[in-house]
């Protein structure tokens, strides 16, 4: 099945844009996740001047990479941080992109009880018109302990009903954080599921090591053959955020992207 494989910006945590691009480029890489996830990874951000992003868009241009995703995390949760995904929904249409990434955030009200997912999936709702707008998909990122599986989110996303939200399925999150294979919890969404961060897993289910794909314990090939066999056509896009510590360098990055590459075409991905 022919599908986009892509490479998401934040593998350059602390490193610049123009780093990430030419490193994904180098590895053959011909669509990029742009990061603009305030406090994190701003490789590109709406205080950026227009003259800085155009800077950027060129720069893909002259990379010849596509950028058809933006990972624009924002707490959905939080009312007075809609504003700011609003925005990020507009940055992410100035770049071209279909989707728009990101996490639900903590589900709690204000006397902390949990949300229930009709709550949650009221407040994904409201942002449907935004995506229409703009011609975008909202794909709600495994993350979190509230929302840390496929099975929660699928929930989630059929509550919410609308063809612009789906899950983004991350293969590593849902072990970190919610202690399932990814495997099973997969199958058992995969008709939500319209976004998938290849994200390995190494060390203990609760250690931060997020290795290149297939330099950890997830089942890549099994991952692949569920979405084969479901008929998903979903794009991939590979996180890499290495242990606590970071890369030491951005050769490691570097090296870590290109590892991606050679794993992805091994398994018969067209870059």
């Amino acid at each position: 099945m022919n599908r986009i494989v892509a490479v998401n910006s934040n593998c350059y945590h602390g490193f610049t844009i123009e780093e990430a691009i030419e490193g994904i480029r180098r590895a053959g890489f011909h669509y990029i996740e742009l990061t603009a996830t305030k406090g994190w990874t701003e490789h590109v951000f709406p205080d950026q001047s227009f003259e800085r992003l155009l800077a950027v868009k060129d720069r893909l241009g002259e990379a010849g990479l596509i950028p058809f995703a933006m990972s624009g995390h924002c707490n959905l949760m939080d009312t007075e941080r809609i504003g700011d995904f609003v925005k990020n929904i507009r940055l992410a249409a100035f770049f071209g992109c279909t989707y728009i990434v990101s996490s639900i955030g903590e589900a709690h009200l204000k006397d902390q009880a949990v949300a229930d997912n009709e709550t949650v999936a009221r407040h994904i709702a409201a942002l449907v018109p935004e995506l229409e707008r703009y011609d975008l998909t909202l794909v709600l990122e495994t993350h979190g302990h509230d929302h840390g599986t496929g099975r929660v989110l699928s929930d989630i996303v059929r509550l919410v009903g609308s063809e612009r939200v789906k899950i983004n399925y991350d293969t590593a999150n849902v072990i970190f954080y919610g202690r399932v294979d990814p495997c099973e919890d997969l199958a058992a969404c995969v008709g939500e599921v319209g976004y998938v961060h290849l994200k390995d897993k190494a060390g203990a289910d609760d250690a931060w090591d997020f290795p290149a794909p297939g330099k950890g314990r997830v089942d890549f090939p099994a991952i692949f053959k569920t979405l084969e066999e479901a008929g998903n056509g979903s794009p991939l896009s590979v996180e890499i955020e290495f242990t606590s510590a970071g890369p030491e360098s951005l050769a490691q990055v570097d090296q870590a992207v290109q590892d991606s590459a050679d794993y992805l075409r091994a398994h018969g991905f067209v870059l």
